[in-house]
């Protein structure tokens, strides 16, 4: 109750988290008449308490769920929690989408390395879908994504295998920062002329993050960023701009060195495939005195966004500018050690400038 009571005040405060703005994207979804389904293990709640989008009578045992009692919808919304059979689930939320072109249809990981049990139907299917049958869909994909001290095996959801399927425009893959990004995303999805697979790298502790919430303004004015600019940045005194994505985005701005920072501009890459060229170039050459350019992460060097779009920020970086990488070295494993700094054109790890973690280098 106190969660809901607080969904119902920040619609007048403002500050709308992850989950009230997942469910006013739904709703405004179904009152234009766009049928949603979602499925997924532990989906009705949220993996992480969350969503809460059904109701259960403790005493009873009965059920309900308000998104399917709206009185202005005009579409259907299903929510079902699916069984640990990511192959079997993923495969018929795949043959849902197609026969259901019109309806946004949706899965969810409880932890985003569990789409490794329907790796095939990634690779088979969404991915080459396109390629293989000229098949179209609009399956979207939630994994929970980033580093929180959960072990290797519930920090990652692999973005690099993504990236690495990623071409001819088969799919989407994003890793939004605020609440509004996902939530014209989401809209994003279900509306766009062009139906594609979307992979969304969602986060664990943005959740209820109160910087990565947004105000009801930016989801009612606002559209989906593909790149987010540092707008607190002296552009003419900058002389290192960060290029990162997802929650890492948070540790960096947020480290106690950041405020004496002011060379120092940090700047988010929403959308990561179709990678935005464009925008990208023209964010970078804003800044006329940049002596580099470096890319953060919070994987691996082996793993994450680095290599597959490296090619992409070497593009939009000013002739002469290095281009630097900072982040855990290279793992067999998605470890959780410390990131430590990487300078590309020499391969060797910037000692001495990382006290106590890459992240006071960062930042300052």
């Amino acid at each position: 109750m106190r969660q809901l009571e607080r969904r119902r005040d920040q619609l007048e405060e403002g500050g709308v988290d992850w989950g009230q703005a997942e469910a006013l994207a739904f709703a405004a979804l179904l009152v234009d008449g766009i049928p949603i389904r979602l499925t997924g293990q532990d989906t009705e709640r949220g993996t992480f308490s969350h969503r809460h989008a059904v109701l259960h009578d403790v005493n009873t045992g009965a059920t309900f769920t308000p998104m399917q009692h709206l009185d202005e919808a005009t579409a259907s919304f299903e929510i079902h929690n699916s069984p640990l059979s990511e192959y079997a689930c993923l495969g018929f939320e795949y043959g849902y989408s197609v026969a259901a072109p019109e309806t946004l249809v949706l899965w969810e990981a409880q932890f985003g390395d569990f789409a490794n049990g329907a790796q095939i139907i990634i690779d088979q299917f969404i991915s080459a879908g396109l390629s293989k049958w000229g098949e179209t869909s609009r399956l979207t994909l939630l994994l929970p994504h980033g580093y929180e001290g959960n072990g290797p095996e519930h920090s990652s959801a692999r973005l690099e295998r993504f990236l690495q399927l990623a071409a001819q425009e088969n799919f989407r893959i994003a890793n939004c920062t605020t609440s509004a990004q996902y939530f014209h995303l989401l809209r994003k999805q279900a509306l766009d002329v062009t139906a594609r697979p979307l992979i969304v790298m969602t986060p664990k502790g943005l959740l209820r993050l109160k910087q990565a919430a947004s105000s009801i303004d930016d989801l009612a004015d606002g559209e989906f960023q593909p790149v987010i600019d540092d707008t607190s940045a002296d552009r003419a005194r900058v002389t290192r701009l960060v290029l990162c994505q997802g929650k890492i985005y948070y540790d960096i701005v947020g480290h106690e060195d950041r405020p004496r920072a002011t060379s120092v501009a940090v700047a988010r890459i929403e959308q990561l495939y179709p990678f935005p060229v464009e925008q990208a170039a023209a964010r970078v050459r804003s800044y006329p005195n940049l002596r580099e350019v470096v890319w953060a992460q919070e994987e691996p060097q082996n793993m994450g966004a680095w290599r597959p779009i490296r090619h992409r920020l070497e593009e939009a970086k000013p002739e002469g500018v290095p281009l630097l990488y900072v982040g855990r070295p290279w793992r067999a494993s998605p470890s959780e050690g410390y990131p430590t700094a990487h300078l590309r054109e020499q391969d060797r790890i910037v000692r001495g400038a990382l006290a106590p973690s890459a992240l006071s280098w960062l930042a300052s």
